[in-house]
């Protein structure tokens, strides 16, 4: 009996043994972990900025009212046809 009791008793000690040791480099590792900088997880690249929306319609009408004023005057300094002025407005109002 005295042979199992020291055998029983010998794998306690290495068992608890292990276990202190076990902590202690569990504790160790939690507190080098605390004190490094949280590291932010890797987040995807952003995605592209979407294109650019077309020109509003109030833009582009206001551009071609101004376009069409200029023609008018254009034709008004005689510097334009009446034929040039026509085409003139129809690819303006067509674009």
């Amino acid at each position: 009996m005295p042979g199992l009791l020291r055998g029983v008793a010998r794998t306690a000690v290495v068992a608890g043994t292990a276990t202190a040791v076990s902590n202690r480099v569990s504790r160790r590792q939690a507190g080098r972990w605390a004190q490094q900088e949280p590291v932010a997880p890797e987040q995807p690249a952003p995605a592209p900025p979407p294109a650019p929306a077309p020109a509003a319609p109030v833009d582009d009408m206001s551009a071609k009212i101004s376009q069409l004023k200029e023609l008018g005057q254009l034709k008004e300094q005689g510097v334009l046809t009446e034929e040039e002025f026509a085409a003139q407005k129809s690819r303006i109002l067509a674009s």
